[in-house]
C-alpha cells in the first residue's frame, strides 16, 4: 500500500517506489495486490506494465481513500480462449450446482466464526445441511441476519448496510481488497470475472469475483472483530486499521491438511472452477475458517 506523495518506476524486476525520504524497492514477482491511496502519486507506464506481466492487480482509491478501480491483465493464462469457451458454455445446472455449493462453504465458515466466539451456531449449521442447488429457499439471507446479528458485540446494534454506520467502512474497505484479489485470481486461471455463476448484474464486470469471494469474507471479518476487540477507533478508517486489513490476504488458510496464504488460497478456488468447466471435477475447493487463524 501506497499511501503518501511517492514517483514509482521499474527496473531490473524491481519497482522503485521513491519519496521524500527514502527509495524502498520490491520485487515486483513478490507483489500480489498494489494499493495506490495517494492522489500524488506517479506511476510509470514501464511499471505498470511490468505489474501486468506478473499478474498483479492494482487498485486506485478516491478523494476519501477508499477503493474505486482495478487495473489488472486482460489475461494471465496460456489457455485463456479454452478456458473462457468452457465458461461460457458452462450449463446453468452445473453452475446452480456451484453455488450451492458456494453458499454451503460460506455459511460454515460463518458459523465456524461464531463459535470462536462461543456463539450457539447449531441453526447456522442446519442452514449449511439445507442448502440446495441454486439455493432456492435463499438459506444464504436467513443465515445472514443471524450472523450479522451475533458477530458483534451487541451493544453495537449493528445494522449491515454498505452506507450504513461503522464497522461498515472497516468491512466495505476490506471486501474490496478481497474482490481485487479475488478478480486477479480469475483472470490467472484463464477465467472471465463479468461472467457470474450466479451474480449477473450487466453492469457488474466482477460477477464472478462476488461469487468467489463468498466464503472468503468471515476472514475480513475477524479482521474487523479483532480491531473492535482492541478498543481502536474503528469509526475511522485509518492507516493501522487499513494496514491489518490489507494484512488478511497473507493469513494463513486451511484445505484439509494443506495451509497456504489466502492470497494464493484465492488460485486454488478459481483452477478448482476451471476443473468443474472442464467436468474434471464438480467440486469447488474452498478453505474452512479456523479460529486459531
Amino acid at each position: 500500500m501506497v499511501g503518501s506523495k511517492a514517483f514509482i518506476s521499474h527496473k531490473n524486476g524491481q519497482l522503485h517506489i521513491s519519496k521524500e525520504d527514502d527509495e524502498p524497492t520490491v520485487p515486483i514477482e513478490d507483489i500480489g495486490v498494489l494499493m495506490l491511496e495517494s492522489h500524488q502519486i506517479t506511476i510509470t507506464q514501464s511499471a505498470l506494465s511490468a505489474l501486468m506481466t506478473n499478474n498483479v492487480v492494482v487498485i486506485g482509491c478516491d478523494a476519501s481513500h477508499h477503493p474505486d478501480g482495478i487495473m489488472m491483465p486482460i489475461a494471465g493464462n496460456v489457455l485463456h480462449q479454452t478456458v473462457l469457451k468452457n465458461q461460457l458454455t458452462a450449463s446453468l445446472p452445473l453452475r446452480k450446482q456451484l453455488w450451492a455449493q458456494t453458499v454451503k462453504a460460506k455459511i460454515l465458515n460463518q458459523a465456524a466464526l461464531l463459535t470462536a466466539q462461543q456463539i450457539e451456531v447449531k441453526q447456522m449449521e442446519y442452514w449449511a445441511t439445507k442448502t440446495r442447488t441454486g439455493d432456492p429457499e435463499n438459506v444464504e439471507a436467513r443465515a445472514a441476519a443471524f450472523y450479522w446479528k451475533n458477530i458483534f458485540r451487541k451493544e453495537l446494534k449493528f445494522t449491515r448496510e454498505r452506507e450504513g454506520l461503522a464497522p461498515n467502512n472497516l468491512l466495505n474497505y476490506g471486501y474490496a481488497i478481497l474482490r481485487a484479489a479475488m478478480a486477479r485470481a480469475i483472470v490467472s486461471s484463464g477465467l472471465h470475472p463479468a461472467l457470474g455463476i450466479h451474480h449477473k448484474n450487466q453492469y457488474n464486470a466482477f460477477c464472478l469475483a462476488d461469487d468467489l469471494m463468498e466464503p472468503y469474507r468471515p476472514w475480513v471479518d475477524a479482521k474487523v472483530r479483532a480491531i473492535i476487540s482492541a478498543d481502536q477507533d474503528f469509526g475511522i478508517l485509518d492507516k493501522e486499521a487499513k494496514k491489518q486489513l490489507l494484512a488478511v490476504l497473507s493469513d494463513d488458510v486451511r484445505f484439509n491438511d494443506e495451509r497456504k496464504p489466502l492470497l494464493l488460497a484465492l488460485t486454488t478456488t478459481t483452477s478448482s472452477l476451471v476443473k468443474c468447466y472442464e467436468k474434471e471435477t464438480r467440486q469447488l475447493r474452498y478453505p474452512r475458517f479456523h479460529p486459531a487463524e
